[in-house]
């Protein structure tokens, strides 16, 4: 049933849209097609092989200067296709912290 209401959110591209994988540290970069996206996660096609590089955790390119990008880690690889989940920073906890004190004082 979970799958049901991801689906909804996500929007599907019909020819794709190029975008890249690139480590944290900026050790290796990949070439893919994005597939679909949502707030939370998305689905890739890589081009090229990805045996041996640390899918922990790597940035999702959206932009070729990569001005727009996502903080991921790997969900799921069959073949070249790819399910990545975004990762949700710390940042907006401690703005939330920040923003709920000045209220108070």
């Amino acid at each position: 049933m979970a799958e049901e209401n991801k689906g909804v959110e996500r929007v599907t591209f019909s020819r794709g849209y190029d975008v890249c994988i690139m480590a944290i540290d900026g050790t290796w970069r990949r070439d893919c097609v994005l597939n679909a996206i949502s707030d939370t996660d998305a689905e890739l096609t890589v081009e090229g092989s990805i045996q041996g590089l640390n899918l922990k955790e790597f940035f999702l390119l959206l932009s070729s200067t990569g001005l727009a990008y996502r903080r991921c880690e790997l969900v799921r690889v069959n073949g070249t296709e790819m399910d990545i989940a975004f990762v949700k920073g710390k940042q907006g906890k401690r703005r939330g912290a920040a923003a709920k004190e000045a209220v108070s004082a």
